[in-house]
């Protein structure tokens, strides 16, 4: 009873609450000589040695839920990212470079900060990568949907499946995320974000891919990526109901 009230107040104070308090004092990120996209130090670097308790880290979750939905889901319109199955390395180091003010998300920040330390931090982590992958999520759906596809298999398996491999499933031990499951116009507006510049905590190495990448190019890219899948991670679908059964 508890649980669900406080996941039905944080939906309901999502305007005020994602408004309130100052944001964090901005570091230099890529735009500087100086930026080492993933310098070990600070909160990032001891929630990273902790081990998360995914069984305490779904309570923190909670206020998360809200937004990325209890299942991890996101939006599929994009404007909530897809977050089950996501690498604990990843999601420590996404939410640590908002709450140090390294990479820009005002909407993210007030729920990042109330996380009260590393191992809540790490919890909250270990819980979300603990979650299945729902197979129902934001596709490419334009009528040239299979000639996108291809397009972007083509541009992806010559020089994306290194590091985000060929399933989508990234590299836990490199940062490199999962992408199996993504929505396609959120890795659309973030693959346009990291290519114009203003994801400040963006890899180099990705942006130099990406830089020479035309709009037209990202679509087909976006799109492939949204169509992956990962085999043994993904929610199993739920069975047909039983024609003419009851009704419970």
């Amino acid at each position: 009873m508890y649980k669900a009230l406080t996941l039905a107040l944080s939906m309901a104070l999502i305007p005020a609450f994602a408004l309130a308090g100052p944001p964090p004092e901005k570091k230099a990120g890529i735009e500087s000589k100086d930026y080492k996209w993933n310098a070990q130090e600070g909160e990032k670097i001891e929630a990273l040695k902790l081990k998360g308790d995914p069984k305490a880290g779904k309570e923190g979750y909670e206020v998360c839920g809200a937004c990325h939905l209890p299942s991890g889901a996101g939006r599929s319109d994009g404007t909530f990212p897809q977050l089950a199955g996501q690498h604990t390395t990843v999601l420590i180091k996404q939410m640590a470079d908002i709450r140090a003010g390294l990479r820009d998300n005002p909407t993210m920040y007030p729920f990042a900060k109330e996380l009260t330390d590393a191992q809540e931090l790490a919890n909250v982590s270990a819980y979300i990568e603990s979650l299945c992958i729902p197979v129902d999520h934001g596709k490419y759906e334009g009528p040239d949907a299979d000639k996108q596809i291809a397009a972007g298999k083509a541009l992806y398996e010559k020089q994306c499946i290194e590091c985000h491999k060929a399933n989508g499933e990234g590299v836990k031990e490199k940062f490199y995320p999962v992408l199996a499951g993504q929505h396609y116009k959120y890795l659309l507006r973030q693959m346009t974000e990291i290519r114009d510049g203003h994801r400040r905590n963006a890899n180099p190495d990705m942006v130099k891919v990406i830089k020479p990448y035309t709009n037209d190019q990202l679509v087909a890219i976006s799109a492939y990526q949204a169509s992956l899948t990962m085999p043994g991670s993904m929610c199993k679908a739920k069975p047909a109901a039983a024609k003419g059964g009851k009704k419970k």
